[in-house]
């Protein structure tokens, strides 16, 4: 008889630690962690994911500052920068988000995490920290980018900070209603449209004080032009983002993660 083992009326019993390893479940803040870290390999080895999260929103602040087709007050950067970091986001939270997840529901993955004990939220705890992680990483990129095209940061980083949480709450919820809803060519659909529609209305290229009276009215409410207006508002005139844009992000935010938990399936 080993040390760790001793006999009792019912049997032998041994010492806890005495066989190793011991399976069971993993903890909630284990399982979100390994799906972000999932997430985050996808967008990484995705050539696609990869256009959209960085290639594009690059494409755009060069284009922002060298191509003059559209007037813009000087430095053209401090105007460009915010409409470009908006873009970052809404490509990253809504339409990578929204395809991924459409595509998971299709080939099961959804269903296998599901029948191995995961829960709702857990698994959209992951995709929320994964799609920070990401946008973190295209703020850091783009902002030392305009920092060398001649940016001088204005404003308070916990604006920027509030303006961008509150748009990747917003767009993510959107995301996962669309992702977790629709088949997943539909989603396909949607995501890209959406993406185009939401780019135009929201003034990320042009900004919205140079579109027409009613297209800046309604790109105000828009969570992408909501999103652009507060980082304007920081980043370009180095004031605090307008109740209005808060507003208007909260209220999608909102509307958004409820539609997706009340809608939200597996298959």
């Amino acid at each position: 008889m080993t040390a760790a083992e001793q006999t009792t009326a019912d049997g032998p019993t041994f010492a806890p630690g005495t066989f190793t390893p011991r399976p069971r479940p993993a903890g909630t803040v284990a399982k979100i962690t390994a799906a972000a870290a999932f997430e985050l390999r996808i967008v990484l080895r995705n050539g696609e994911q990869l256009l959209l999260a960085l290639v594009l929103p690059l494409a755009a602040l060069f284009g922002g500052v060298y191509v003059t087709v559209v007037a813009l007050p000087e430095p053209r950067i401090n105007a460009v920068l915010p409409g470009v970091l908006a873009l970052a986001t809404l490509s990253t939270a809504f339409t990578s988000q929204a395809i991924v997840t459409g595509f998971d529901r299709r080939y099961g993955v959804l269903r296998r995490l599901a029948a191995a004990g995961w829960s709702r939220w857990q698994l959209l705890g992951g995709k929320t920290l994964a799609s920070a992680a990401v946008v973190a990483g295209q703020y850091v990129i783009l902002g030392g980018v305009a920092l060398a095209l001649g940016w001088r940061p204005l404003g308070s980083p916990f604006w920027v900070l509030l303006a961008t949480v509150l748009g990747l709450a917003a767009l993510l919820g959107l995301a996962l209603l669309v992702g977790g809803t629709l088949r997943a060519e539909a989603t396909l659909a949607v995501a890209n449209l959406g993406w185009l529609v939401l780019i135009a209305l929201g003034g990320l290229i042009v900004p919205l004080y140079a579109s027409p009276g009613w297209l800046a009215a309604v790109g105000a409410l828009t969570p992408s032009g909501a999103l652009c207006e507060g980082l304007r508002d920081v980043l370009q005139h180095g004031t605090a983002p307008s109740p209005m844009s808060l507003l208007v992000l909260t209220a999608w935010t909102v509307l958004g993660w409820a539609a997706t938990v009340r809608w939200f399936r597996w298959l």
